[in-house]
């Protein structure tokens, strides 16, 4: 949508009522598979590779504020992670496990429960990233970041960053509770099968360092 001016217009928040019960719902329903399969990883992380099993990150949340994400480290320490486009050689064969499978993000509940995320939203990004937004684009921060996401399911890794904000902002215009339920299920369709894994355009602005 544009302006009489040309301009990019605001894209309009749909904010629904009970977003964050569903969001502490899936933490508490999720808990205890997660802190048993989550633990055998940071495990499987620290019994293979030196250095520390979390990953830690500053990443931008709601409203442009930062917050630390948790995810498993899937890199040597030399190299930790966090970088669009990933050393292979520096990716652990664990670490290529969790990625290949998502267990690497498990650790994101935690932000969920601190309400620092949501289980549902666009994914955080880096600030490098939120500063090349365009005033458009800066409407993706309206709303917590999400462990996963309507770009997730449509593409994740394979598509642009400009094409995943823009599946990210129509996701805000149309988030509603019937939306993220669907999204939590074919989400996990996604993982199951590996979609999306690899990817991520080495010619994308948005991307790059």
């Amino acid at each position: 949508m544009t302006e009489p001016d040309g301009v990019s217009a605001p894209v309009p928040v749909r904010h629904y009522r009970g977003k964050r019960v569903l969001d502490l719902a899936v933490v508490a329903v999720a808990a205890v598979p997660v802190a048993i399969i989550g633990g055998a990883s940071w495990l499987a992380v620290r019994a293979t590779s030196s250095g520390p099993g979390l990953f830690r990150q500053e990443r931008v949340g709601a409203g442009g504020e930062p917050f630390t994400v948790l995810k498993l480290r899937t890199m040597t320490v030399d190299d930790p992670g966090g970088s669009a486009f990933p050393d292979e050689d520096r990716i652990t064969k664990v670490g290529r496990f969790l990625r290949r499978t998502s267990l690497d993000e498990l650790p994101q509940l935690l932000n969920v429960a601190r309400g620092e995320m949501s289980i549902v939203g666009p994914r955080p990004t880096l600030a490098y990233q939120v500063d090349r937004y365009t005033p458009r684009q800066r409407g993706r921060l309206s709303v917590r970041p999400g462990v996963t996401g309507l770009a997730q399911v449509r593409g994740r890794n394979r598509l642009s960053w400009p094409e995943r904000i823009e599946l990210d902002l129509d996701y805000i215009e149309r988030q509603s509770l019937r939306l993220d339920l669907r999204l939590i299920v074919e989400s996990i369709t996604v993982v199951v099968k590996g979609d999306g894994v690899d990817g991520h355009p080495t010619d994308d602005p948005l991307a790059s360092p």
